[in-house]
């Protein structure tokens, strides 16, 4: 079967303070290794000329200008904490650029929660400045369909909460979880690229420890596994050191390649 490029951007590492914390003059926070600079966590997927964004963090517009964003097609939530959806209002741009509205997608929770937030922006009502242009989509189980490509929502534990993963092709994407359930494990086999909650090296409770994650890579198998959502207790360089050669840490600004079947095949 003839296969696609699929790219995934890192636009943001960091756990919900980012890295450096305010404050803060630890080795990490005052490192000159730019990996050790972490903004808050999201990625960017792009195929076939299409961008979907999963999360909007208040670092967004940092991010978009940093990675020379061109175009945002669909922004994906993965639940509603504030370091995940307090850029929303930066993407207006993009409706101005694009003429048109960008759909986002989210639980049910997620999207109550975004909508009383950000209520100017949902409310109908004529605003006198500009306000981003956004159709809200509620998600549970079933896969949501985007210009072609299939993502899968995957149910994590966020300590007692309850946040949504995806999986897309043969990558998948979760930060922000403690514990990742039987049943989601099952929908995350046979992946080239797995990204993972490491929070630090002690145990926290809404958040994944590099033990843990560690152990979940060795359960899952996949070919390359990245780390994400890091707080200043990881030097890059030095926890490297310690990890297999097929698991790193992310990095704001890293780009991964992957591939996905052709969208013209999938989608006949």
């Amino acid at each position: 079967m003839a296969k696609e490029p699929l790219g995934i951007t890192v636009l943001g590492s960091g756990t919900s303070s980012g890295v450096p914390t305010i404050g803060c003059h630890c080795a990490v926070c005052t490192s000159g290794d730019p990996r050790d600079n972490r903004l808050r966590p999201s990625i960017l997927v792009t195929f076939n000329g299409h961008s979907v964004l999963i999360d909007t963090t208040p670092d967004f517009r940092q991010q978009a200008l940093r990675s020379r964003m061109k175009r945002l097609d669909a922004i994906l939530f993965t639940h509603s904490h504030a370091d995940h959806i307090m850029g929303l209002d930066d993407v207006r741009p993009f409706n101005f650029r694009q003429g048109g509205v960008i759909p986002i997608y989210g639980s049910a929770a997620t999207l109550d929660n975004v909508q009383n937030t950000f209520r100017y922006i949902f409310d109908g009502r004529n605003a006198e400045s500009a306000v981003p242009r956004l159709v809200p989509h509620v998600f549970d189980i079933d896969p949501i369909e985007l210009f072609g490509l299939t993502f899968i929502p995957i149910r994590l534990d966020h300590g007692r909460g309850i946040v949504h993963g995806f999986r897309f092709g043969d990558a998948a994407y979760l930060t922000d979880h403690s514990e990742i359930p039987p049943q989601s494990m099952e929908q995350l086999t046979g992946l080239d690229v797995l990204f993972l909650d490491a929070l630090r090296y002690k145990p926290h409770p809404t958040h994944s420890t590099v033990e843990r994650s560690l152990k979940s890579v060795e359960l899952l198998a996949p070919k390359r596994a990245f780390f994400t959502h890091i707080c200043h207790d990881l030097a890059h360089a030095r926890a490297e050191e310690m990890l297999p050669p097929h698991v790193r840490l992310a990095y704001d600004g890293l780009e991964i390649e992957t591939w996905i079947p052709s969208l013209g095949a999938s989608a006949a």
